[in-house]
């Protein structure tokens, strides 16, 4: 994974009030495709918050939906992320040590996660 994309994914997900659920929300997505509707029931959080993290982490290419934007379409994960996954295990392992590293990237949600 490039130093970049790195920097993204910890702000994303260390760096900020939300990294836990997003995180959440990845794990999920790692074991299979979700809609908004189905992850707000899986994760026991509110539907609206779930849209915010998931139009997040899909405006920072984390995450897609490859069957286009029609109603309750599924998300998973980019193709980049699926193989760098073992990431996301490290932001967490990082947050639960108290650790937020690397610093936020110069203009976040600018560009796509490019692995």
């Amino acid at each position: 994974m490039n130093p970049a994309a790195r920097s993204l994914l910890w702000y994303l997900l260390a760096g900020t009030r939300g990294g836990p659920n997003r995180i959440r929300i990845l794990e999920e997505l790692h074991d299979r495709p979700h809609n908004a509707n189905q992850l707000a029931a899986e994760l026991d959080m509110d539907y609206r918050t779930v849209r915010h993290h998931l139009r997040l982490l899909e405006s920072n290419g984390l995450i897609v939906r490859p069957v286009g934007r029609a109603y309750a379409s599924p998300y998973e994960l980019s193709f980049d992320l699926s193989l760098h996954f073992e990431e996301i295990a490290a932001v967490r392992e990082g947050v639960a040590r108290g650790r937020h590293r690397p610093a936020r990237p110069t203009s976040p949600g600018s560009g796509r996660l490019t692995l």
